[in-house]
C-alpha cells in the first residue's frame, strides 16, 4: 500500500492492553470486557472466513451457516481457551479454530440447524458473495484467499476509522485527499486537490502528510489489537503486505 503501509514507522513507547490480549487473558473466565473485545474483533473477521469456506467448496448458504455457527461456538462455548498465547495472533488462531469447527460441522446435518436461534453477528451474505465473486478465478488456495481477505478487511476498517476521525468540516478534506493516500501524487493531482479545497499546493502536501501519519497510527492500532506482543506489529504489517502482493 505504498507509504500508507509502513512497517518501519516508530513504535509506540509502551504496549497497552489490546483487544486480543484482553480476550486471551479472559479466555477461561466470564469477563464481560473480554467478550465485548472478542465481539469487536469478530465483526471484521466474518468475510475472510466466508471467503475461506466458499473457496473450500461450500455454497453461499452453507458458508453463511458455517460462519454463524462458528461465531456462536467462539462466543458462547469457550473456543478462545484453546488459543496459544505464546503464538497469539488472532488471525492465526481464528483460521485454525474455524477449520476445526468446519471439520466438526461436516459430521452434522447442516440443514437441520438453519433457522434455529438468532444470529450471533450480523452478516451481509449478499455483500460477502459480491466481494467473493470479484476475486480472480485462479489457483489461490482457501488459506491464501483468507489471508488476502483478512488484509483487505483490516485496511477497510482502518479507512473507516480514518474517515470517522475527519468529521465535520474536515470531512471534505478527507474525501478529496483520500485518492492521494497511497503512492506519490503528481503536481497535477496536488494542484487539483488544492483548487477544490481552496488551499495552496504546499498546504495540501502538509495536510496529506498528516493524513498519512494518522493512517499509519490507526493501522498500527488495529493490528496491535490482533497480536499478543508489540514485537509482532511490524511482522504482521509485513504479512499483510505479502498477502496483498500475492
Amino acid at each position: 500500500m505504498g507509504q500508507a503501509l509502513n512497517a518501519d514507522a516508530p513504535r509506540p513507547a509502551r504496549f497497552v492492553t489490546t483487544r486480543w490480549s484482553l480476550v486471551a487473558a479472559a479466555a477461561n473466565g466470564a469477563s464481560q470486557d473480554g467478550r465485548a473485545a472478542l465481539e469487536t474483533l469478530c465483526q471484521g473477521a466474518w468475510l475472510p472466513l466466508y471467503a475461506f469456506a466458499r473457496r473450500g467448496g461450500a455454497s453461499p448458504e452453507d458458508a453463511q451457516d458455517l460462519v454463524q455457527s462458528f461465531f456462536e461456538a467462539l462466543l458462547e462455548k469457550g473456543y478462545v481457551g484453546q488459543a496459544d498465547r505464546e503464538r497469539g495472533r488472532f488471525r492465526t488462531f481464528l483460521l485454525a479454530a474455524f477449520r476445526h469447527h468446519a471439520s466438526h460441522e461436516r459430521e452434522k446435518a447442516r440443514a437441520e440447524k438453519r433457522g434455529g436461534g438468532a444470529p450471533i453477528l450480523s452478516i451481509d451474505v449478499d455483500a460477502g458473495e459480491r466481494q467473493y465473486a470479484a476475486e480472480p478465478v485462479d489457483d489461490r488456495s482457501p488459506e491464501r484467499l483468507y489471508e488476502r481477505r483478512w488484509a483487505l478487511s483490516i485496511l477497510d476498517r482502518v479507512l473507516a476509522d480514518l474517515a470517522a476521525s475527519y468529521d465535520g468540516e474536515r470531512a471534505t478534506t478527507f474525501q478529496v485527499l483520500r485518492p492521494l493516500l497511497v503512492g506519490t501524487p503528481g503536481a497535477g493531482a496536488v494542484g487539483e486537490a488544492a483548487e477544490t479545497l481552496g488551499m495552496s499546493d504546499g498546504a495540501v502536501r502538509v495536510a496529506l502528510h498528516r493524513l498519512r501519519a494518522r493512517y499509519r497510527d490507526l493501522l498500527r492500532a488495529r493490528i496491535a489489537d490482533t497480536v499478543a506482543a508489540p514485537a509482532e506489529v511490524d511482522d504482521e504489517i509485513r504479512h499483510l503486505l505479502a498477502a496483498l502482493a500475492s
